[in-house]
């Protein structure tokens, strides 16, 4: 992430912490899944109202991560500027756990799973390729789910 994005999340994040939170890492990742079943749906309407013209994907969602001595917090990073946009979830860090790093994305990314304590299915996280750094350090600052 390059250093004016980095600040921009900073800045967004700095309202959301509690006295003597720190933060220790930001990033980017795709974050959840999307079902083979809406991606053909979507694909298949876009097809159709275009009459073959326009081609349509369905990915998963980015967000900024910003991971504190506390919690991990996710920041909107679907907004037309491409600037952080509003918290949409925070997790209390003592609570996650990450799968190790695997290949994604015809080998270019990196995906993790975040398992939350006490919940049953985890969140999916890929990082796109020049936020790859990212991941690694990400996953690196967890504990292991392995």
């Amino acid at each position: 992430m390059n250093d004016r994005r980095k600040r921009q999340v900073l800045k967004a994040a700095t309202p959301l912490l509690q006295p003597g939170e720190r933060i220790e890492f930001t990033g980017l990742a795709k974050t959840g899944t999307v079902s083979v079943k809406r991606q053909v749906l979507t694909s298949t309407l876009v097809g159709v109202l275009s009459a073959g013209t326009v081609i349509a994907t369905v990915q998963p969602r980015p967000m900024y991560l910003v991971l504190t001595d506390q919690r991990l917090i996710f920041l909107d990073g679907a907004t037309t500027s491409g600037r952080p946009g509003k918290p949409l979830m925070s997790l209390e860090r003592g609570l996650l756990a990450a799968a190790p790093l695997a290949k994604a994305l015809l080998g270019l990314g990196l995906k993790t799973v975040l398992t939350v304590q006490g919940e049953p299915e985890g969140l999916k996280l890929v990082f796109p390729p020049a936020f790859k750094a990212g991941g690694r350090d990400l996953v690196a600052r967890l504990r292991s789910a392995a």
